[in-house]
């Protein structure tokens, strides 16, 4: 799992919010190459301390960090990833390694927006518990993709061979990535990060929605096809029937608490009028 701490924490829900807008209107394809991108970048942050060092120093401005990005991966990435790239950059970190890990998380994440765009996300999510599941069972398949001295080719090469067939595209792209970016970490650990950004992202676009009665039809679709604007995403609505809502609804969405219950509307109706005397 990623944990950040302190202005690492705040950088990523920033850069997670860019990436919500770098994805609108993106293909399940699209939004696939932008984490391909980002994973490219991923591999050489992970094979250069200098790199990290330098794309995270507070002393060099946002300009000239965009100027190094550009001269490294303009060629080998797309213009999406790029202008992640260089957010992520015009961001202070707590450590290069945490910028790492942002990207990471990042390039997870648009792979779990692909899938989610072709309505895979929960497959996505059940495939990885199974690889997890696999693991566990087959030590010496465990210890092959778990040696970080072994070529990643023959590794990916391994993981082609035993899950293309039977896996989404989407959880093939992220296993091919895991088992090329263990980055000093176990195969475990690192799955549980893959793991954990796959369900940010569901968390993401998955809207729980709390009311006094239960929804119509028409009120159901009309709050999906106003969050899946609001995110460019498709969303999904959990609904629970509370009775200590006072009418109306509450949304967690996201990042969001929309509260429109009566209670709600009293209390700030009540909060102006002791601001207006």
């Amino acid at each position: 799992m990623i944990i950040l701490g302190g202005s690492s924490r705040q950088s990523l829900a920033r850069l997670r919010g860019t990436l919500d807008e770098a994805l609108k209107g993106l293909s399940p394809a699209d939004c696939a190459t932008v984490s391909a991108d980002l994973f490219t970048v991923l591999t050489a942050l992970s094979s250069s301390v200098s790199l990290r060092r330098a794309l995270t120093d507070p002393s060099r401005d946002a300009a000239s960090k965009a100027m190094l990005n550009a001269d490294i991966f303009a060629k080998v990435i797309g213009k999406a990833a790029l202008a992640l790239v260089d957010a992520a950059t015009a961001s202070r970190w707590s450590s290069p390694g945490e910028f790492a890990d942002a990207i990471e998380q990042i390039a997870v994440e648009a792979q779990a927006s692909s899938a989610n765009l072709s309505n895979e996300l929960d497959r996505v999510q059940d495939e990885l518990f199974e690889f997890s599941r696999i693991l566990l069972a087959n030590g010496d398949l465990r210890q092959v993709l778990s040696n970080q001295s072994d070529d990643v080719s023959h590794k990916q090469a391994l993981i082609n061979d035993i899950f293309a067939k039977s896996s989404s595209s989407s959880t093939l792209a992220l296993l091919t990535a895991l088992v090329a970016g263990l980055r000093g970490r176990s195969i475990e650990q690192t799955l549980a990060a893959y793991t954990h950004a796959v369900a940010a992202r569901r968390d993401r676009v998955t809207a729980h929605v709390r009311s006094a009665v239960a929804l119509s039809a028409d009120q159901s679709e009309k709050l999906v096809s106003t969050l899946a604007m609001k995110i460019g995403q498709p969303v999904h609505v959990n609904s629970e029937i509370d009775s200590s809502v006072l009418g109306g609804i509450v949304i967690r969405f996201a990042d969001e608490i929309i509260d429109g219950t009566i209670a709600n509307r009293l209390a700030e109706a009540s909060r102006a009028l002791v601001a207006t005397n």
